[in-house]
């Protein structure tokens, strides 16, 4: 089933569940110590910056920023025939959980991350269920490759996570104001076609980082990605990261778009966006959209999100939906929404669909997915049919 297959994808995208799953961190503070290595020096030992992580075979070299961020990065860039690495570090947002190197999600536990590598795979990384809260801010690393004068890659790391240039020539720059990284990322992320897959390390990169920076530019920065004129790939992107790093500010975003945005596509991802937020009242906007959205598609899907996020809350909706919403197809989505919920609470309701409803091609909903729960329920329930 397409449902099926959706959250299939989803999971293995986001690792929650992702999203949801959860995005935000548990990374270590900046490492600290050790002498600033000189311009040039390279080699496979590593060097310990002070404010800069553990950076490991690389041609180090630290950098002030001068009159802007701006305008020292596109000096870096103009003199960057060769691929070379560019790095500064920012506050980030609070969590349960790190960014180790790029969508590998930690905590706090990190190991190398081999920036030549492809995937930006790690090594050494041990990881373990549960939740780390360290005290005080926790550092950000944004990461940009350059090479031919321009940025070829944009992706970032946790502050406790070694990084290894694989022998290319590595700045980092201290000094970096977090309203001046979101300027300079955004222009990446609206630069970019975030559908392109060549250059989805940039735009989807930026974004990533503007997400989990601490700072409340990144929140304006978010919004203004979402509002109608913006290309609706732009708008789904956004849209999530509101939804999955943001908090209130996030929320009232979504809630926005849930109500103004004029595709029903973008909507029915503001829904998804919803079933990541971590406020309470995102479930509230998840139901409204249920009931009074104009489009079955976005309807549906806000049932189908509502029953991974809010179990048992949501069978009264999801119920309702089946007895009342006009249209078949959401009323069948409403069905599967059922067979995602709990057991104790998706099963009975199931039978009871299968032996009520008025509408057969819902009963015929009901039945097929009371015969992939394979619980003992269900059986007894077919016996009873087959043999009345």
């Amino acid at each position: 089933m397409r449902e099926e297959r959706i959250v299939s994808a989803l999971r293995k995208a986001l690792g929650f569940a992702m999203i949801v799953a959860g995005i935000c961190a548990a990374a270590g503070q900046l490492a600290k110590g050790g002498a600033p290595a000189r311009a040039g020096q390279a080699g496979t030992a590593a060097f310990e910056v002070a404010e800069a992580p553990r950076i490991e075979n690389a041609k180090l070299e630290t950098r002030a920023v001068g009159a802007s961020l701006d305008a020292t990065f596109r000096q870096l860039a103009g003199s960057a025939e060769k691929p070379e690495w560019v790095g500064y570090s920012v506050e980030e947002i609070a969590g349960e959980r790190g960014v180790c190197c790029d969508n590998n999600w930690n905590d706090g536990n990190c190991g190398t991350c081999r920036l030549e590598k492809e995937n930006g795979g790690t090594t050494n990384t041990s990881h373990t269920e549960g939740n780390v809260k360290l005290e005080g801010a926790r550092q950000l690393v944004v990461l940009y490759r350059l090479e031919a004068k321009q940025v070829v890659t944009i992706r970032v790391a946790s502050a406790d996570c070694a990084l290894d240039a694989g022998g290319l020539p590595f700045v980092w720059l201290t000094g970096v104001q977090a309203p001046e990284s979101v300027a300079l990322l955004a222009t990446y992320v609206r630069g970019s076609d975030l559908e392109e897959h060549g250059e989805r390390k940039i735009g989807n990169g930026a974004l990533t980082a503007i997400a989990l920076h601490a700072d409340a530019s990144a929140d304006r920065a978010l919004e203004s990605f979402t509002i109608p004129d913006q290309r609706e790939a732009l708008r789904r992107h956004a849209a999530f990261w509101m939804g999955a790093a943001r908090g209130k500010a996030g929320l009232i975003a979504l809630q926005r778009m849930a109500k103004t945005d004029p595709s029903s596509d973008v909507r029915a991802h503001v829904a998804f966006a919803l079933s990541v937020s971590h406020e309470p009242e995102a479930l509230d906007e998840m139901i409204r959209m249920a009931h009074d959205d104009t489009s079955s598609h976005v309807r549906g899907q806000a049932l189908f999100w509502l029953a991974q996020k809010a179990g048992k809350k949501a069978v009264g909706t999801i119920t309702g939906a089946i007895e009342n919403d006009p249209d078949t197809e959401v009323k069948k989505k409403a069905v599967f929404a059922l067979s995602q919920l709990p057991k104790e609470e998706g099963v009975p309701k199931l039978i009871e669909v299968a032996q009520t409803n008025r509408n057969p091609a819902v009963r015929k909903q009901a039945m097929f997915w009371l015969g992939q729960s394979n619980d003992p329920r269900a059986l007894q329930f077919f016996e009873k049919v087959l043999t009345q």
